[in-house]
């Protein structure tokens, strides 16, 4: 198969296995509150730890992926999250409830940095922002679905039946990896190294910092969200459908904010300017009763940076240099994300109520604008230098 978009429809159906499994603690978050006797706090803590290996993994990542190559590395993490997934279905301990969820973090790690190293392969100059726009949007379409389908499976056979599920998603998407094919060149290219000089690496350390943040303020929605609606009165099943509108959406407003950034070339102000309404929006929520108005907004309106602040570390990376650099960026992705929902839980646990939370995810969004300058302002010294 050599098609980039069929490729990609392959890259993006592997990586949405990934969201779904992420949300399954948040889908059903009352009811593992009911199960194990645990608060906003302790739930906080296993959202988090998916993204806990990541701060380890991440970096080495692609030199793993480099060694044992796009499929086998793939194919591993696969298994990892499968693994994972069995751990917490069949166990009503709560230690191993976390083991179980670190293990499954450890494979989306491996496979979130192997996946986008493949896309970034296949698209490099190529509507990269379109491209990297269909890629992320695997993950609301994931966390949507699981919203939808894992809060009814739960109500109806437990949460061992939710984490089954999701063990099940992963398994599948082992046969699917299997029609990739990597483009031409791929493999001359990833045998060779190079080092990324200092500018470039402090751009992509801010762009992982931007992606993490921003991802933050949206996890805060779907982590949090249910619970904030289920302190008003609203059921679990009714809730996850809610708060899965802003993921439905998301299905559309993200490739539509790639193709925006590259057929008018202005995918700086686009970002921004998203980022600013959706965290006024955040802001609005946690204090409105106009609960769907607002997901439809956020919905509408917060898919818009994700292919822009995605294809920013491709712009100063090579070939030579994009698995370290993808490692750089995920791990302070994976840092942000391990820190947030477990902060936002204790927050929220010492406020009494979930609403902190998505304070929080109005802060940490609010935060990304000033990075955003800040990495236009390296790499235009990066690129004066280098004409000099």
């Amino acid at each position: 198969m050599r098609n980039r978009w069929a490729i990609l429809a392959i890259l993006f159906v592997v990586r949405l296995t990934i969201a779904f499994q992420f949300q399954s603690v948040a889908a059903v978050a009352p009811l593992l509150g009911e199960i194990f006797g645990v608060g906003l706090a302790d739930i906080g803590i296993l959202i988090g730890l998916y993204f806990t290996p990541g701060v380890v993994l991440a970096l080495p990542g692609g030199a793993i992926g480099r060694t044992l190559g796009d499929k086998p590395t793939t194919i591993a993490a696969l298994l990892l999250m499968t693994a994972g997934s069995l751990v917490m279905a069949t166990t009503d301990i709560w230690g191993l409830q976390m083991a179980g969820r670190l293990v499954s973090g450890a494979g989306g790690v491996l496979l979130t940095v192997q996946l986008t190293k493949m896309g970034t392969d296949w698209f490099a100059g190529k509507e990269i922002a379109t491209a990297m726009a269909i890629f992320v949007n695997s993950w609301p379409a994931g966390v949507a679905i699981s919203l939808l389908v894992l809060p009814a499976i739960g109500t109806a056979y437990g949460a061992g039946a939710v984490f089954a599920a999701t063990g099940a998603l992963s398994a599948i998407g082992i046969a699917l990896i299997m029609f990739y094919q990597p483009p031409p060149g791929a493999t001359v290219s990833a045998a060779s190294s190079a080092r990324l000089d200092r500018l470039a690496l402090l751009a992509v350390i801010v762009a992982g910092l931007i992606w993490g943040l921003y991802n933050v303020g949206f996890a805060m929605i779907f982590s949090f969200g249910p619970s904030l609606l289920a302190e008003r009165g609203w059921s679990i099943a009714a809730a996850g459908s809610a708060i899965s509108v802003v993921m439905w959406l998301s299905v559309v407003s993200v490739p539509a904010g790639g193709y925006l950034a590259d057929r008018f070339k202005r995918p700086f102000m686009l970002a921004i300017t998203s980022s600013l309404v959706v965290a006024a929006l955040l802001a609005w929520l946690s204090r409105s009763d106009a609960v769907i108005t607002i997901l439809v907004l956020i919905g509408l309106i917060g898919g818009h940076p994700a292919g822009p602040i995605m294809s920013l570390a491709a712009r100063v990376l090579v070939p030579e240099t994009r698995a370290i650099g993808m490692g750089v960026f995920y791990t302070l992705f994976y840092a942000a994300m391990m820190l947030g929902p477990a902060v936002a839980g204790r927050l929220a646990k010492s406020a009494g109520t979930a609403a902190v939370a998505l304070d929080l995810g109005a802060l940490t969004v609010l935060a990304c604008p000033p990075l955003m300058w800040l990495f236009e302002r390296i790499v235009s010294v990066r690129n004066r230098r280098a004409k000099s």
